[in-house]
């Protein structure tokens, strides 16, 4: 089959677009805002863009906690979602109110960050700690502002627990990551193989 997106007319129950796109990692975002107030929240737009410097982005469809807590702020924390905690991601993905907790309302302890005053979650296997580089809307081909608000973070610390190090790597089988499919499917990284580059 063959569709054109500016119509839209795939004739199948559901967009098949963020399906093909996929598996996509899973941005667990967790901010502090002004007023003090927490929030976490998944993204599934989200991934690490450049390793020199470390960045990392996610995007956000609509003006959401998120982005408000970013701008306010400029820092963000990233956890590690994994399969483990795969409920809990579900449960943060409610639509609280602003100021209302989703560290409590997932039941996850908020840790401090050491370079950043945004909270990362204790239970995650890693986290990344993030200062904002840029925040802007992207635009389509005909020049309209989309609705979503992309994110970009450089990775200024790094929190890793001990138990997800095995022979000097973070350990994929141990900690399995979550990601998003499409549609309501997920799946996680444990079942891993390995290849080599090729050498020329």
């Amino acid at each position: 089959m063959f569709y054109d997106t500016a119509e839209n007319r795939h004739g199948l129950p559901h967009d098949p677009f963020k399906a093909i796109v996929s598996p996509r990692p899973i941005g667990w975002i967790g901010t502090r805002a002004a007023d003090g107030s927490l929030n976490l929240a998944p993204y599934s737009f989200f991934n690490a863009v450049s390793d020199r410097p470390k960045l990392v982005m996610f995007s956000s469809s609509g003006y959401k906690d998120s982005v408000r807590n970013i701008e306010e702020t400029g820092e963000f924390t990233a956890s590690f979602a994994s399969r483990n905690l795969s409920e809990a991601v579900n449960a943060t993905s409610a639509p609280a109110p602003h100021g209302e907790s989703e560290f409590e309302i997932a039941g996850l302890t908020p840790v401090e960050g050491r370079l950043v005053r945004a909270p990362f979650v204790g239970e995650a296997f890693a986290a990344l700690e993030c200062r904002m580089t840029d925040i802007y809307r992207p635009k389509g081909l005909d020049g309209v502002v989309s609705e979503s608000y992309v994110v970009f973070g450089a990775v200024v610390g790094i929190h890793i627990r001990d138990e997800a190090i095995r022979d000097g790597r973070f350990d994929m089988a141990t900690v399995r990551p979550l990601a998003r499919l499409g549609y309501m499917d997920y799946c996680d990284g444990g079942d891993v193989f390995e290849m080599m580059r090729p050498i020329r």
